[in-house]
């Protein structure tokens, strides 16, 4: 990762916000060591800021951030030796998203109960929905793409 150890930095926050609202984003290798290192580090910026999340939302924020991170390090890595993981909080909601330089853009498989993999997204989609928030892929304008999660703070439904 590309911090002193601490976690990802604050970009410029507005004034007016919330204490806990901003945006943080940090860069990592696009190796297995990133998933857990990206976990961690998006944990601990949650728990920093004072985010008022639930123990039950933070869980479902760090496992979309693995299954993000792992995605990219497994099919993106040949084209985008780098990922950047973000995280924006709002006064009502949570964003995770991971960027990458490769073009292929993912789409959710249907469940295969017969395959051992390829259920990533599929999975972040059914967090992303049980909570209420919404979730995304887009092109960026370098031609990779990035993809998110937002939750809301308050729970609609339980993670």
């Amino acid at each position: 990762m590309d911090d002193d150890g601490r976690g990802p930095g604050p970009l410029p926050r507005e004034p007016g916000k919330a204490p806990y609202e901003g945006v943080w984003r940090f860069t990592a290798a696009a190796v297995d060591a990133s998933v857990p290192q990206a976990r961690h580090a998006v944990r601990d910026l949650l728990s920093r800021q004072g985010v008022p999340a639930s123990d039950d939302l933070v869980q479902g924020l760090l496992l979309i951030v693995s299954e993000l991170v792992t995605n990219a390090v497994r099919h993106a890595a040949l084209l985008s030796p780098t990922l950047a993981v973000e995280v924006a909080v709002g006064a009502e909601w949570v964003r995770v998203s991971v960027e990458d330089d490769h073009p292929y853009r993912p789409t959710a498989l249907v469940t295969d109960h017969g395959q051992t993999g390829g259920r990533g997204l599929l999975l972040v989609r059914e967090i992303t929905q049980e909570a209420g928030g919404a979730c995304d892929v887009e092109q960026t304008a370098s031609g990779g793409k990035v993809i998110w999660a937002a939750l809301p703070l308050k729970a609609n439904g339980s993670v």
